[in-house]
């Protein structure tokens, strides 16, 4: 509809409506003779429809005789998810969002997450609103099949209010276990998917499969049409290093897998080779000429090992894709994955305008806390600077910003904290401090992002009681380092209960720590070591008594100040861990384990996060050993 503002006689700081004939498109006209202009608009917008973006034309300069008026083309974003149908999608310009973040994104070194964690962040990812869920590579382990199967049953069944449930996803080459393993971890949920995969370059075939073109056609075929033949009849198809494949080739194969029933063709840049402009042509030419591809749904998959992940991965969608693949900060293998929050912030911000009206069902007021979660469970520390999550993104140091953003925010940030589910600490109305009760730290964590109810809120609250005694005023990093080391946690083996440390100058460093297993047993041991935190982990080990290796150890504060939380990071391993099985290579590799800890104290710190990342480990130690029991128990067949 076409909307005027202009400046009322007796306001001089309101902005009055007048309705007019309505615009095509969508799109929302304005006019403004007012300084405050701006901020009338937002307040009046407040209330009724989001808008993504907006084209500022005709701005005069102050005191300019120019005429007063700012014309603004605003879109509106009231579209609605589609009906989900696997091989189609009836409003053209919907983007499927396909979360890899339990998959590609857990093998990042030290990235290990266990079936709870998974099963946490898959249901922030439902909460999150992603259109498909990649649980895991089932053929892995049986700890990844076992995920799979759980986040299946729980999430893929959980329908909200709208009728949206996530499709769950499992990985498979093409191969038959492989393809079992997928069913077998997916079946369970209402919109179950297989995701089936082939390298396609000349250098994958030659050197990696040993095969020709032609045997890899019909691997691919046979194996699609195996997958629709379990009756699954969601099936999507990758050919790996697709980036670095002959187009003639990748043609033809995938015209052999839509024949064979594939609803979904993902073209992967498997290395991140490709440039923008060159990835989005091979999307437009696999679309021209491959046929049988306006049937199916074009999918991308982008690394970034070039740093052009996102840009490759917009490129394909403003070229014809409507699913990209994309994991939460970008974790992944090398290098990492497509950032789910920059491609779908890109597309909020500039989709309508710029790419022909795109958008998503993404509800982006849960970015923040997804992030957090994924960070905190993989041990995968964001950097300050990452776009949209990092803690300097919507940080404003220089004067000059400063200055602007006091006299009006858009005029540095092109989104707001708001929209990702920041609220800012300034704005929040509440500080906090040793006087505060649980209510006021509830209703922050929930600014926040986190619904935290029984024993989780008291748990956070008994430890921010007992920081704000130290601290005059806590922040919102100090809750969330808190936060981090209350909540995000695995399954406790092994608790700190108290520990004591000597050191100084002269002496040998000497820790005495009290750790509580699970059945409430309290167990003390005494070492001493090069220094405090090395002589607390030994001390832990000699209870725990499993070898562990310390693969890496990092410590940062969280705020600034001498009384500043101090957040440890460690990676562990053990020649006694399980492995599981590398996607790509098919190689056997020994898991890590991360744990983090926070603590006004640095020995307090580390500790805490050795004992967090023993407990993830034991925590796989032990269903190996249950699984391995009942196997034993089960009646063998005479033949």
């Amino acid at each position: 509809m076409l909307l005027s503002f202009f400046k009322a006689p007796a306001m001089a700081n309101a902005c009055m409506l007048s309705r007019a004939t309505p615009a095509s498109s969508g799109t929302t006209h304005f006019s403004a003779e007012n300084p405050f202009f701006f901020t009338s608009l937002r307040a009046s917008l407040a209330a009724g429809s989001s808008f993504v973006g907006a084209a500022i034309r005709n701005i005069p300069l102050h005191g300019s005789s120019s005429p007063s008026s700012i014309s603004l083309s605003i879109q509106c974003n009231t579209q609605k998810r589609p009906q989900y149908v696997p091989h189609r999608i009836d409003d053209p310009h919907y983007v499927r969002i396909f979360d890899t973040t339990l998959r590609d994104g857990e093998q990042s070194p030290g990235a290990t997450l266990t079936s709870k964690e998974k099963l946490d962040i898959a249901k922030q990812l439902s909460k999150l609103g992603v259109d498909i869920i990649e649980a895991g590579f089932p053929i892995a382990s049986p700890d990844d099949l076992e995920a799979v199967k759980l986040i299946a049953r729980e999430v893929g069944n959980d329908v909200n209010d709208d009728g949206y449930v996530p499709v769950i996803c499992g990985l498979a080459r093409c191969n038959k276990a492989d393809i079992d393993a997928a069913w077998e971890g997916v079946k369970q949920a209402l919109r179950p998917r297989i995701h089936t995969f082939i390298a396609t370059s000349e250098i994958h075939m030659q050197y990696k499969l040993r095969k020709s073109q032609d045997e890899v056609v019909k691997i691919a075929r046979d194996m699609v049409a195996y997958a629709r033949s379990l009756g699954c009849e969601d099936i999507e198809f990758s050919p790996e290093d697709a980036g670095r494949s002959d187009p003639e080739f990748l043609y033809r194969i995938l015209e052999e897998v839509i024949k064979a029933g594939a609803t979904t063709l993902n073209i992967p840049d498997t290395v991140g080779y490709t440039l923008p402009e060159e990835f989005g042509q091979l999307i437009a030419k696999i679309k021209a000429n491959t046929k049988g591809a306006d049937k199916v749904i074009i999918s991308t998959h982008c690394q970034n090992d070039l740093g052009l992940a996102t840009a490759n991965t917009l490129s394909g969608a403003a070229n014809g894709a409507r699913q990209v693949e994309v994991t939460l900060n970008g974790i992944g293998e090398r290098a990492g994955n497509a950032s789910l929050e920059e491609v779908v912030m890109a597309i909020k911000c500039r989709g309508r305008e710029r790419m022909s009206g795109l958008y998503t069902g993404v509800q982006t007021k849960h970015i923040a806390a997804t992030s957090k979660m994924v960070a905190d469970y993989t041990g995968m520390v964001v950097q300050p600077h990452k776009a949209i999550v990092g803690a300097n993104a919507f940080a404003h140091e220089s004067g000059i910003h400063q200055d602007g953003m006091l006299k009006f925010k858009g005029t540095y940030e092109i989104i707001s904290p708001d929209d990702i589910g920041l609220a800012r600490a300034d704005e929040s109305g509440i500080v906090l401090g040793k006087h505060s009760g649980r209510h006021a730290l509830k209703s922050r964590l929930q600014q926040l992002g986190y619904e935290l109810e029984g024993s989780e809120l008291d748990d956070i609250f008994h430890r921010f009681k007992a920081v704000a005694e130290k601290k005059k005023k806590l922040l919102d990093e100090d809750l969330e380092a808190l936060l981090s080391d209350e909540v995000f946690q695995p399954s406790v083996v092994w608790a700190l209960q108290d520990l004591q440390v000597v050191c100084g100058s002269l002496g040998l460093p000497t820790a005495t720590v009290k750790l509580v297993n699970a059945d409430g047993l309290e167990y003390v041991a005494c070492s001493v070591g090069t220094g405090p935190v090395d002589a607390a982990l030994k001390a832990v080990d000699s209870v725990v008594k499993i070898p562990v290796t310390l693969l890496e150890y990092s410590l940062s504060a969280v705020t600034e100040g001498i009384d500043a939380i101090a957040t440890t990071r460690v990676v562990i391993g053990s020649e006694n861990a399980h492995a599981t099985m590398h996607a790509q290579t098919g190689k056997c590799v020994v898991r890590t384990f991360s744990g983090s800890g926070a603590s006004m104290d640095i020995v307090v710190s580390s500790v805490r996060a050795y004992v967090s990342a023993i407990n993830k480990m034991l925590g796989f130690k032990d269903k190996e050993k249950d699984r391995v029991m009942m196997s034993a128990s089960e009646p063998k067949l005479s033949v």
